[in-house]
C-alpha cells in the first residue's frame, strides 16, 4: 500500500458524457504509486425503468485493485436488484417499473454494498486469502429530484449549490469517535489513527482480515461495508455541481478550495475533461503521492463562461510563451503574477511546449494589497518535490530531490 515509484506516471484515463440534464467529466491518474488501484463507474440511464436516473461513484481500492475493479462493474447491479430498493415503489402496479421512495433507495443502496460484500467473500480467490484487497467507495444516484450521496471509507462527494459547499459526506476514520467505539468493540484498537495500526479507513468494501470477529454482524466488525447514504432534495436553478474524488485529491485541497478552482476553470472552459485533468495536475503539483481520482458532475446552474476571464487566460498564455524560455526544461515550475482582479485566488495549469519532459504549471500567485501593477515574481521550484531555488535559465535547483 504505500509503494512509490521513483518518478510519477502522469498519463490520465479520461471520459466524459452527458444527459438528463446534467454533464460529467473524469479524470485519473496513477502518478507516485506502483500500481493504479482506482476505479470508477459513471452510468446516465439507470436499468428498471429509471432511464432518468444516474449513477458516479470512485473506488479507492488499497493492498491492491481487485475489490476496487469487482465494485465498479458491480455494485450498481448489487443496488437497483436487490428487492429492499424497490420495496417502497410509488406509481401502483408493477414495482419493478414504478419509481422507488425515498427511504427504498436509501434502504437498497445500503443493502446492495453489503451484499456485495458478502458476495465478494465467497469469490474462491479472496475466501482462500490470495487476494487481500479492499476500497473505499464514495457515490451519487441522481434522481429527477433528489441527491443520493453514498460514502464508506475516505474519499468524499460534495455539492456545490449557490456559490459554496452546500453538502459535503463524512470521511470515516478510525480516530473518528463512533468508529472507535465499534472497533474497539470488535476486539480491535486504534494506534496511530489505523485500525490495530494498520488500515487507515474504517469502512470499506473488501477487507476480509478485519471481518472475521466471531459472534458480530457484518456491520459490528473491525471494518464496516455499511455506508452512510444522505438524501438531498435538488434545487435545479441553484446546484452548480459535485465532486467526487478519493483521499488522493482531498489530502492536498480543502473542499472550498476546489471548488472554488473548479469554478475559475468553469469561467474559461465547458471541457469538463480539461478541468478534472487541471485538478489532478494540481494536486500533485501540490504534493500528493497518491493514485487520483475525480469527477466532475455539472448542472445547467454551473457557472458559466465568461468573457473576461477568457480574456485573462489568454493574456496569460500569452506572458507564459514570452517567458517559457526561463522554466526548468526537466520539471520546474514557473510562478506567474497576479493580477489586481485575482486578489485572494490561486490557480494552477499546466502546458507543454513537445520538447523532451518539458513541462510549465502556471500559478498565478495572490495579489498583495499594496501591488497595483503586474511584475514577474522570478520564483521557481521543482513540481515533483518542491525544493525552491530554481533559476530563469532552467536549471534546476542545487538541492533538488529529483
Amino acid at each position: 500500500m504505500g509503494a512509490f515509484l521513483d518518478k510519477p506516471k502522469m498519463e490520465k484515463h479520461n471520459t466524459h458524457g452527458e444527459g438528463n440534464g446534467l454533464r460529467y467529466g473524469l479524470s485519473s491518474m496513477q502518478g507516485w504509486r506502483v500500481e493504479m488501484e482506482d476505479a470508477h463507474t459513471a452510468v446516465i440511464g439507470l436499468p428498471y425503468s429509471l432511464s432518468m436516473w444516474s449513477f458516479f461513484a470512485v473506488y479507492d481500492g488499497h493492498a491492491g485493485s481487485h475489490v476496487a475493479r469487482y465494485c465498479c462493474e458491480h455494485l450498481l447491479e448489487h443496488i437497483t436488484s436487490n428487492p429492499d430498493f424497490r420495496g417502497g415503489c410509488s406509481g401502483g402496479g408493477d414495482s419493478i417499473n414504478a419509481e422507488p421512495s425515498v427511504e427504498s433507495v436509501k434502504c437498497g443502496i445500503r443493502t446492495g454494498f453489503l451484499q456485495i460484500d458478502e458476495h465478494m467473500r465467497a469469490i474462491s480467490e479472496r475466501k482462500h486469502g490470495a487476494d487481500r484487497s479492499g476500497s473505499t467507495a464514495v457515490g451519487v444516484m441522481i434522481s429527477p429530484h433528489h441527491f443520493y450521496f453514498i460514502n464508506c471509507g475516505d474519499s468524499r462527494a460534495l455539492l456545490s449549490r449557490k456559490g459554496r459547499v452546500h453538502f459535503f459526506t463524512q470521511d470515516h476514520k478510525p480516530s473518528n469517535p463512533l468508529e472507535k467505539e465499534r472497533i474497539q468493540n470488535a476486539g480491535g484498537s486504534v494506534m496511530i489513527q489505523r485500525v490495530n495500526g494498520s488500515l487507515a479507513v474504517s469502512r470499506a468494501l473488501g477487507d476480509f482480515d478485519y471481518k472475521c470477529v466471531h459472534g458480530k454482524g457484518p456491520t459490528e466488525q473491525l471494518v464496516s461495508p455499511e455506508p452512510e447514504v444522505y438524501e438531498i432534495e435538488r434545487a435545479e436553478a441553484e446546484d452548480e455541481f459535485v465532486v467526487l474524488a478519493c483521499d488522493g485529491i482531498w489530502d492536498v485541497m480543502a473542499n472550498e478550495e476546489l471548488c472554488d478552482f473548479v469554478r475559475s476553470r468553469l469561467e474559461v472552459t465547458e471541457d469538463l475533461e480539461r478541468v478534472c485533468n487541471e485538478i489532478v495536475d494540481t494536486c500533485l503539483y501540490k504534493g500528493s503521492r497518491d493514485n487520483m481520482s475525480v469527477v466532475l458532475i455539472c448542472f445547467p446552474g454551473a457557472p458559466k463562461i465568461n468573457p473576461e476571464a477568457v480574456k485573462r487566460e489568454a493574456e496569460l498564455d500569452k506572458y507564459l510563451q514570452n517567458r517559457e524560455g526561463g522554466a526548468c526544461k526537466k520539471h520546474m515550475t514557473q510562478h506567474i503574477p497576479a493580477e489586481p482582479g485575482d486578489k485572494g485566488k490561486r490557480q494552477h495549469r499546466q502546458s507543454t511546449d513537445g520538447g523532451e519532459g518539458r513541462m510549465v504549471t502556471k500559478v498565478i500567485l495572490k495579489f498583495k494589497s499594496n501591488e497595483n501593477k503586474l511584475t514577474f515574481a522570478g520564483v521557481f521550484e521543482c513540481v515533483y518535490c518542491g525544493t525552491p531555488g530554481g533559476t530563469s535559465d532552467g536549471k534546476c535547483p542545487p538541492i533538488c530531490l529529483c
